[in-house]
C-alpha cells in the first residue's frame, strides 16, 4: 500500500502563497517605477541634457554663426586653455569665493540672531517679522538699483548721513573704488538674504522642545551654554539646509552684480556668473562661456557633496 503525503508539493513547483508574494513583489516594483519615471524623465530632460550639452559645447568653437551654419568645430582644450590663462577668470574665481563666504557668514549670523530674538514672544513681533521679510520679496534688480542710488558717492543718502553725523570725513566711494566695491556688494547681498535665513531658522527653533531648555536651566546651564549645547545641535539639520541653499543661490548670483556695479570698477566685482554672462552674451563666445559655467557647476557640486557628507558623519556620531 502506498502512502502519499498530502502536505508535500510536487517537485519543481512553489506553494501558491509563495507564487503570490513573488508576483506582488514584481508588480510592486513595476508600480514604484511608474511613479518614479516622470521625475526621472523630467530630471533627464531639464537638467541632464543641458548639463551634457554644456560640457560638449565647452570643447567646441561655438559662435552665433553656428546657429546659421550648424557647424561647431571641435577644438579640444582650446576654450579651457583660453579661459584658464585669462587673469580675469582667476580674479573672478577669487571674488566669487570671497563674495560667497562673506555673504553666507553675514546672512547666517544676523539671521540666526534675529530668529533667536523673535522666538521670544512680545507685542507686535509678528508685524516686525513681516516687515523684515520685505527685502526678500522685492525683485533683486529693483533692490540693486535702489542700493546703487543709496550708495552713490556724490548724491547717495548713506554718505549724506555719515557726513552729517561726522562719522566720515568725506564721501565714501562705495561703488567707485576697487577696494570697497566688493565689500559694498557683500553688504547689499547680506541685507537681501537675512530674511530667508531668519524665517527658516525661526521655524527650526520652534520645533525644539522647550523641555530641553528647561532641563538645561535646572542643571545650572546659562543662556550661552544652553544655546551652544542644546539649541545649535538640535538646529543642525536646518542649518544644513540654510547654508546649502544659501550657497547655491549666492555662488551663481548675477543680477545683483550687474545692476549694482556691472562687474566694475576695474573688474573688482567680477564673479564667475558675470564672466559667464559677458563671454556668452556680450562677446558671443559660447564655448568659453560654457567653460566658466562648468567650473561654476563643479564648485557648487563639490561644496554640496562635502558639506552633506560632513553633516551626515556628524549625525552618525551623534546617534
Amino acid at each position: 500500500m502506498t502512502i502519499t503525503a498530502t502536505g508535500a508539493a510536487p517537485a519543481g513547483t512553489r506553494p501558491p502563497a509563495e507564487r503570490t508574494t513573488a508576483g506582488r513583489g514584481r508588480g510592486g516594483g513595476l508600480l514604484r517605477w511608474c511613479f518614479v519615471a516622470p521625475a526621472v524623465l523630467y530630471m533627464l530632460a531639464f537638467f541632464g541634457y543641458p548639463l551634457v550639452r554644456n560640457i560638449v559645447m565647452s570643447f567646441q568653437h561655438y559662435t552665433p554663426r553656428t546657429y546659421f551654419t550648424g557647424s561647431s568645430p571641435f577644438n579640444g582644450l582650446g576654450n579651457w586653455r583660453a579661459v584658464f590663462s585669462d587673469p580675469l577668470f582667476t580674479g573672478s574665481l577669487w571674488h566669487t569665493l570671497v563674495f560667497t563666504a562673506g555673504s553666507l557668514l553675514g546672512q547666517f549670523v544676523i539671521g540666526l540672531a534675529l530668529a533667536v530674538f523673535f522666538s521670544r514672544r512680545f507685542r507686535l513681533s509678528g508685524f516686525a517679522r513681516a516687515v523684515l521679510l520685505l527685502p526678500w520679496l522685492v525683485p533683486m534688480v529693483v533692490t540693486s538699483i535702489v542700493w546703487r542710488k543709496l550708495l552713490d558717492q556724490d548724491t547717495g543718502v548713506i554718505n549724506s548721513v555719515l557726513t552729517g553725523l561726522h562719522l566720515s570725513s568725506g564721501p565714501v566711494p562705495w561703488l567707485s573704488s576697487p577696494g570697497v566695491a566688493l565689500l559694498s556688494a557683500i553688504l547689499v547681498n547680506v541685507w537681501i538674504g537675512i530674511p530667508f535665513n531668519m524665517v527658516i531658522l525661526y521655524g527650526g527653533l520652534q520645533e525644539i522642545p522647550r523641555d530641553l531648555h528647561e532641563a538645561a536651566a535646572l542643571d545650572g546651564a546659562g543662556a550661552w551654554r544652553t544655546f551652544r549645547s542644546v539649541t545649535l545641535p538640535m538646529l543642525r539639520p536646518v542649518v544644513t539646509v540654510v547654508l546649502v541653499l544659501g550657497f547655491m543661490s549666492t555662488v551663481k548670483i548675477l543680477d545683483l552684480i550687474l545692476a549694482l556695479t556691472a562687474g566694475g570698477p576695474a573688474d573688482a566685482t567680477q564673479t564667475l556668473g558675470t564672466v559667464t554672462y559677458q563671454l556668452s552674451f556680450e562677446q558671443l563666445d559660447f564655448g568659453q562661456g560654457a567653460v566658466v559655467g562648468n567650473v561654476l557647476i563643479a564648485v557648487s557640486a563639490v561644496f554640496a557633496v562635502l558639506y552633506l557628507r560632513a553633516n551626515r558623519a556628524d549625525f552618525g556620531r551623534g546617534k
